[in-house]
Order: structure tokens, then sequence, then C-alpha cells
């Protein structure tokens, strides 16, 4: 029988995970009564998706306030510290920076602007044009930016996130200046101790900022890459992709999420016969058109996954092919002109015309994504997404 559906994307409900749970378990049995619940097979190939939350919530890998502030404090010391390029996010970024400035004794803020690395507005690139600023070059004390803009608030949430910074900061007997800038190395002309909280251009901004002699470099990255005093860590990215979970605690990236795919995979074939794809996911990476944020505020998309998830896409535009090639065909002819030409297409069509448009995304990112808008941040209930169909083609 002809079958008229391609891709499924399915969220499986679980029950609320909590610290030293057996994940493993939970997942491989969810997936599994979805399948008879919902009266549905598992395929070799589905995808099977873990939201990184319940990954790091089973692991316990938290980190209170205190533990940032002094991981902040044996690296700065007394140091006054620039903490540059942050992201304007109150889950995200404010808890550390509650944590940093209790370990410090005086931060020089330098926000990036119009809008942060992952696209949250400070304020509008019209607002900056009219103002005949240049955000390439200028650098904007906290006066000058309130001559120019005055206080506005973010789009979504309403909040001037330069006096939310700026009172946590002060909350934590810590004393800070505010400046705007987009260059890294301006931040030299404050101090020359630096903490770089951009996610996906660290290296870049770090490199930068030793080839012009700053004194101590470190980025988010850096910070809680070992336990301090008994809290979580993450060894590859300290602080990056870490989440509020309380006013005075911190939920870190998960560990070792390799292993734990591995032995997911592993049950879900003894369990079922099937060899199903294994990953987890945090953010996705997309870009909202209304609020032009690019949602991927984790430092990956997928920090741990089946090695079958591995590469690129590798596929034919259909419509080129009907548009071009097959042209002249049509109905039946065409279809089945077209399924013979997806049977032997090369294993590599990288540079092909017929294969231009294709998303040239890994394929880890592209699921990701998929995974991460059917699971929602919200109340769904739904942490494990099952994908199925992903690399069918026209002719299965």
């Amino acid at each position: 029988m002809v079958r008229n559906t391609g891709t499924v994307s399915r969220g499986i409900r679980c029950p609320i995970i909590k610290e030293n749970d057996n994940l493993v378990d939970i997942v491989v049995d969810s997936v599994i009564n979805a399948t008879k619940s919902d009266n549905f097979e598992l395929h070799d190939r589905d995808v099977v998706g873990i939201t990184e939350s319940i990954v790091a919530r089973s692991q316990g890998n938290y980190a209170s306030v205190d533990a940032i502030a002094k991981d902040i404090h044996n690296k700065y010391q007394d140091a006054t510290i620039g903490v540059i390029f942050p992201i304007i996010s109150r889950n995200r970024f404010a808890i550390c920076l509650k944590g940093i400035a209790r370990g410090a004794k005086k931060i020089v803020l330098m926000l990036s602007y119009p809008s942060d690395e992952v696209g949250n507005a400070l304020i509008s690139l019209d607002m900056v044009d009219e103002a005949n600023v240049d955000p390439y070059t200028d650098v904007l004390t906290e006066e000058k930016y309130r001559e120019l803009f005055g206080y506005p608030k973010h789009e979504f949430t309403n909040v001037d996130y330069i006096e939310y910074y700026k009172d946590l900061i002060k909350s934590e007997n810590c004393e800070v200046e505010v400046i705007f800038a987009n260059n890294a190395v301006k931040i030299l002309d404050y101090t020359d101790c630096v903490l770089c909280c951009d996610i996906h251009s660290r290296k870049r901004t770090k490199r930068i900022l030793k080839k012009h002699d700053a004194r101590i470099v470190y980025g988010l990255d850096d910070i809680l890459t070992s336990s301090v005093d008994g809290s979580g860590f993450n060894e590859l990215y300290g602080l990056l992709g870490s989440n509020k979970s309380t006013e005075e605690m911190v939920k870190l990236f998960p560990r070792n999420c390799k292993e734990f795919v591995l032995e997911v995979q592993k049950q879900l074939l003894d369990k079922t016969g099937k060899h199903l794809e294994v990953m987890v996911y945090g953010d996705g990476a997309f870009k909202d058109p209304q609020g032009k944020i690019w949602e991927l505020a984790d430092p990956v998309v997928s920090p741990g996954f089946t090695d079958g998830l591995i590469g690129t896409p590798n596929e034919l535009k259909l419509k080129y092919l009907a548009d071009n090639d097959f042209k002249d065909l049509k109905a039946d002819a065409l279809k089945e002109a077209i399924i013979e030409k997806i049977k032997t297409k090369d294993n590599d069509l990288k540079g092909n015309m017929a294969s231009q448009g294709t998303t040239p995304r890994q394929l880890t990112d592209l699921i990701g994504s998929l995974c991460d808008l059917t699971s929602g941040s919200g109340d769904k209930g739904t942490p494990v997404v099952l994908v199925q169909g992903y690399f069918d083609n026209y002719t299965n």
C-alpha cells in the first residue's frame, strides 16, 4: 500500500523528571507506551530526541550562585571585571550575572547594541539610524545612550534590561558602570580583566582580547568547568547553556550525553528490535521573524547524539527536477522519472545543481530544531520527541 505521509513529529509525554531518576528507562518506556496507546509502530532510523533540560535535571547538574561567585573570585580576585557581550535574558543570563557580581568588586558591563548576539533588541536599527550612530565604531556611555534613546523596554518582556542588570549587580554590593559597544577591544579602555559572555563568537572574542594584551580573559565556558564545593559543572561548556532554576540556583547544560544516548539506543533495540537514532537537544536554530530573535542561546543544538545523525542531508530538489530535467513529462511518467532519479542519486550531491536550495545544515541542527518546536518550552509535558520518516524520500 502506498504511504501518503512523510515526516511525523510526535511529542511523547513523560513523568515529571527529578534528580537521580533513571532517565534511560523512563525514555524507553515512555516511547514504547506511546506506541501502544496511540497505535503506531517504530521503524529503523526513527529518531528519539530528549530535551537537555531533563537530562541535566536527572543528573542533578545544578550549581549555586555562591559557587559561581567563588569561581569568579578565584579567577579574577579583586580586579575590575569587564563583562562583555552578554545576552539579554532573565532566564539565561541574569542568574549568572548575579553570581558574577557576588564574586566581584566592580563590573564594567559592556552591552552590544542595537541587539545582543541572539537578536534580543535593546533598541531598533531605525533608532540607531535616526540618532546617526555607527554601532560598529561608536562607544556609548550610559548617559549618552539615555540621551539618544531614552528608556525603551523589551518588546516582549516589557523590561528595561539596562536598569534590570544594573540593579541586579548593585544588589550584590558590586559597583557597576555600563557602556555600549560592539568591538571587544573597547573594554580594554576600562579594564584588562575580561569575562566574555558571548556564545557562538566567544573563541574569536577571546582571541582578539589576548592579541591586544588583555591580562585576564575567560569566557562563560570557562566558569564552573569543574565542581566548586560539590556543585555541578560542565567540563565542555561551563555556564553556557545554563538556565535559571531558583533565585539562587542554575541548572547547567548536561554532561556525558554520548553515553546516555547510546544506552537509550541499546535499550530500544533490545526491547523493540528496531535501530533508532537518539539525540539530546536544546535550543533549536531558527530566527523569529517578528522579534528577530535567533533562538540558539545554547552553545550547540545537540550536545550528544548517535552516529547515524552525523552529517548533512543528501537530497535532490524535486521542483528543480520537475522544472528542468523532466519539464516535458507529466503525471505518472514524471513521477516514475523522479523516483528513478532519486534511487540512482550520488552519495554526495554537493555542488550538483539539482540539490541547490536543499538545506545544507547538520542533521542534528535540523532535527533538533524540529524537536524544540514540537516540545515547546511551557506546559506541554512532552520532553521527549519521536520523529518518524525523516530519512524517507519520495521513493518510500
